[in-house]
C-alpha cells in the first residue's frame, strides 16, 4: 500500500455547487484510497488526504470543469489547468 500523502490544489470555485462538485467526485474515491479532504470555498483551496498519487487526484478533480492548480509540496511549483469544456461559461 502507498503512503499517506496530502495533495493541495487551488481550484477556481465560485459558489457552493462547485465545491459540492469537487465533494461528489472526491467523496467517489473514499473507500480507493482518500481518507479525508477538506475544501475551502473563500479560499479555494482543496487539500486530499489520501494513498492515490497526486495525478489520480487530479483527474478526478478535473471532471468537475473548474480552472485548478496543482502546488506541489516539495518545491513550490503549480500547474495550471483549465477545463476542457469552457462553452459551459459563455
Amino acid at each position: 500500500m502507498a503512503a499517506i500523502q496530502v495533495h493541495e490544489y487551488n481550484v477556481k470555485m465560485t459558489c457552493e455547487g462547485c465545491s459540492g462538485a469537487v465533494e461528489r467526485v472526491l467523496g467517489k474515491l473514499r473507500d480507493k484510497g482518500v481518507q479525508d479532504f477538506t475544501i475551502s470555498l473563500p479560499e479555494q483551496k482543496v487539500e486530499v488526504k489520501t494513498s492515490l498519487s497526486s495525478e489520480e487526484i487530479l483527474e478526478t478533480i478535473k471532471k468537475t470543469d473548474l480552472a485548478l492548480k496543482f502546488q506541489n509540496g516539495c518545491h513550490g511549483e503549480r500547474q495550471l489547468l483549465f477545463p476542457q469544456k469552457l462553452d459551459r461559461f459563455v
